[in-house]
């Protein structure tokens, strides 16, 4: 009687725990959309410099902010504290555009390759995405979490590709749900990063069809590469894929620029590090990955995310189905 009189006690806290973590995600999502509806109320530019203004004077007061602090000093020993403080606001800044450009995705993306006036949005490597729009082969285009990644799809699209993008939903169901029909009405096909997406994945480069995916994020139980000299876990996906399909892999960034502007930049085409059998090496691939993206960082190291655990290094293995999932932390 009293093992079961414990047991019944377990498993009333676990459901309480449940409930009321479901419904803490419930009101931060109704706080989240209601501040995104009340921008929407507001021009454009006007919305996005308010979001950068309050997201600057809240992010330091938010946990993560010494997180960001302290990834930053390690990436660049050689700069100040008052530089160091300066590129987390700038992220703070640029997070906050992000999650407001959600809403207004649909003017923001006003790229007309014939327009004879530049808009807000400019490209660079425009014969690229011609070229991967034309070829009956599978492509792979990558990118980090920088300035705002969402426009490249629409951008590929533009151009007449057909891209599915591979995304991680955030944790907060309410708010992946309404991300994801944000994205889905603007971006076209998407993918959530969970259990069979790699099959799924599989099946679209086996029809020649091109994936976009982004790889900067921790991975758990990922393969040793570092990243700004330290080690990290990274994806093994995109490598895996590319050696089972022959993918040609494109690098791709968004840049923010001055007054609610942005550069799209494709690069060339790979050359992806070998074995001696002459198949793509899975750990040398991961590492160039990164190599990209630090490059891009140390551009514009403002617009990306310092607050992101990359560097948390796996301790044991993770439940089977849990397992070769991006993780957020």
């Amino acid at each position: 009687m009293q093992r079961k009189t414990k047991t019944a006690g377990k498993d009333f806290l676990y459901r309480l725990s449940r409930r009321t973590k479901q419904a803490r995600h419930w009101l931060t999502a109704q706080f989240a959309k209601g501040l995104l509806s009340l921008l929407r109320r507001l021009p454009t530019d006007t919305a996005l410099n308010f979001a950068d203004r309050t997201a600057r004077r809240l992010g330091p007061l938010v946990g993560r902010h010494k997180v960001a602090l302290d990834n930053l000093r390690r990436a660049y020993p050689e700069k100040s504290e008052a530089e160091i403080e300066a590129i987390a606001l700038d992220m703070w800044g640029n997070m906050a555009r992000l999650a407001a450009e959600y809403i207004f995705l649909d003017s923001l993306f006003d790229y007309d390759p014939h327009a004879t006036e530049p808009g807000r949005v400019e490209v660079s490597g425009e014969r690229l995405f011609e070229k991967i729009a034309a070829e009956d082969r599978p492509h792979i285009i990558f990118t980090g979490h920088l300035g705002n990644f969402e426009l490249l799809p629409i951008a590929g699209a533009t151009y007449g590709m057909k891209v599915t993008a591979l995304f991680r939903p955030p944790n907060n169901p309410y708010i992946a749900d309404y991300i994801l029909s944000t994205r889905r009405s603007a971006m076209g096909d998407l993918l959530a990063s969970q259990a069979g997406a790699s099959f799924a994945l599989a099946r679209i480069l086996e029809n020649n069809g091109t994936i976009g995916m982004l790889v900067d994020q921790k991975f758990t139980n990922g393969l040793p590469t570092t990243f700004f000299g330290r080690p990290c876990q990274t994806s093994p996906l995109l490598p895996k894929l590319v050696r089972q399909f022959d993918c040609d892999v494109y690098p791709a960034r968004c840049i923010r620029l001055p007054n609610n502007r942005f550069k799209l930049v494709i690069e060339d085409r790979l050359d992806l590090p070998r074995d001696a059998n002459g198949g793509v090496d899975l750990t040398q691939t991961a590492q160039l990955l990164n190599d990209v993206v630090e490059r891009w960082v140390r551009e514009d190291p403002g617009q990306w995310m310092w607050f992101h655990k990359r560097w948390a290094l796996s301790k044991g293995r993770r439940s089977r189905d849990r397992r070769g999932a991006p993780t957020e932390a």
